[in-house]
């Protein structure tokens, strides 16, 4: 993907990508046509009331897909509670900063009024995830449905989480052992351009000598997060609720937020001399 293209290209491979995560044979755009006809409008309609309340939540919503996608496939064990014999994906150390569960559940007790036991809480997610791209200025892309969901649900497999801290070639791994490219890994990352992060995802940046680091960006970020705070930023200050094609604009001009965003740079970078 080359860095000057607009967001319409960025959101459809961002779906492209999600879907590999957990793709099945069975899945089908307008899976529930005749079992639920009304599921998607549900579901955006619970999606855009929330965004009313919180204009933040999209955000939190489309990572939430991620970390499901990207850990056992989209099968919604994110969602699973934990039990005194078990701690679920959700209680990970990772994902103690999702939010938007709640919202979740309001989006399934309406499904449930409507249509019960028809609409599983993986595909309740992706529609949630596309919506959120939608109403922040994104595409409207068709998503394939008919996903099961899980029922297995461990801490432990988080860690192949991506960490902000790793470099191009620990990710490049980690993606491909998930069937996606280096490009796939690169793209999916633009969806950065929406939402915020912690100070502690990023801090060791501002204070450290960091020359992949913009100055006047690291000075600015400083002022947000001093030392022993953990405040949040907008991850495209810019835009920080548009989805658009601010975040590789930002890389160009050495603006990425975590370690992990702007390593993928300098690679691609050479490649188009």
């Amino acid at each position: 993907m080359a860095w000057g293209r607009g967001a319409t290209l960025v959101v459809l491979v961002v779906a492209l990508c999600l879907s590999a995560l957990g793709a099945d044979a069975h899945l089908k755009v307008g899976y529930y046509s005749y079992s639920c006809p009304a599921a998607e409008l549900i579901v955006k309609e619970e999606v855009e009331k929330a965004l009313i309340d919180d204009p933040g939540v999209g955000a939190d919503l489309l990572r939430m897909h991620f970390h499901d996608c990207f850990v056992r496939g989209c099968d919604g064990s994110v969602l699973i509670d934990s039990t005194e014999d078990n701690t679920a994906e959700k209680d990970a150390h990772i994902n103690l900063t999702l939010e938007g569960f709640e919202i979740i559940d309001a989006i399934k007790e309406k499904l449930e009024a409507a249509c019960k036991g028809v609409v599983s809480c993986a595909d309740l997610l992706a529609f949630a995830a596309r919506d959120s791209v939608v109403h922040y200025g994104g595409i409207h892309y068709k998503v394939p449905a008919g996903r099961r969901d899980g029922t297995v649900s461990k801490e432990g497999d988080t860690s192949i989480l991506p960490s902000p801290a790793l470099d191009l070639t620990e990710l490049t791994k980690l993606f491909i052992s998930k069937g996606l490219s280096q490009n796939d890994m690169i793209t999916l990352s633009g969806a950065h351009t929406v939402g915020i992060a912690h100070c502690d995802a990023f801090t060791d940046r501002l204070y450290n000598t960091d020359e992949t680091l913009d100055w006047k960006y690291a000075a600015a970020l400083r002022k947000q997060c001093p030392p022993g705070s953990n405040n949040t930023v907008s991850m495209d200050p810019k835009s920080p609720q548009r989805f658009d094609n601010h975040y590789y604009r930002s890389l160009l001009r050495k603006r990425g937020l975590f370690a992990s965003d702007q390593t993928s740079f300098p690679r691609r970078a050479r490649r188009r001399r």
